[in-house]
């Protein structure tokens, strides 16, 4: 994996779940990482569903390896923030794939 080619940013969140001051539970996001990252694929793709047209945005990022991303993460580039789909190991521990869809985009 060439340097040159890492030439996103990417934030990596994780949910995690603190108490606030009047003791009622709050779900937040933590950032657990930032790394550079090379955007592999981009493509947006529209599907008919039950309530009407939308659109998805999905998005594939490899990074350098990393331990313990899990798909209840989700990660932030370029002011997206996309859920990932799949964590896809590269070799032996080269690299990772993190396959996503954009939150929010219909």
């Amino acid at each position: 994996m060439r340097a040159g080619k890492l030439t996103k940013s990417l934030t990596i969140e994780r949910a995690t779940t603190t108490v606030d001051g009047y003791g009622t539970p709050a779900e937040s996001w933590a950032t657990i990482a930032t790394v550079r990252a090379q955007l592999i694929q981009s493509s947006t793709e529209e599907f008919v569903r039950n309530f009407g047209a939308s659109s998805e945005i999905a998005a594939v990022f490899r990074i350098r390896y990393r331990d313990g991303i899990k798909v209840a993460d989700r990660v932030t580039c370029d002011g997206i923030t996309y859920d990932l789909k799949e964590v896809k190991e590269l070799g032996r521990r080269d690299g990772l794939d993190l396959r996503c869809i954009a939150v929010g985009a219909s």
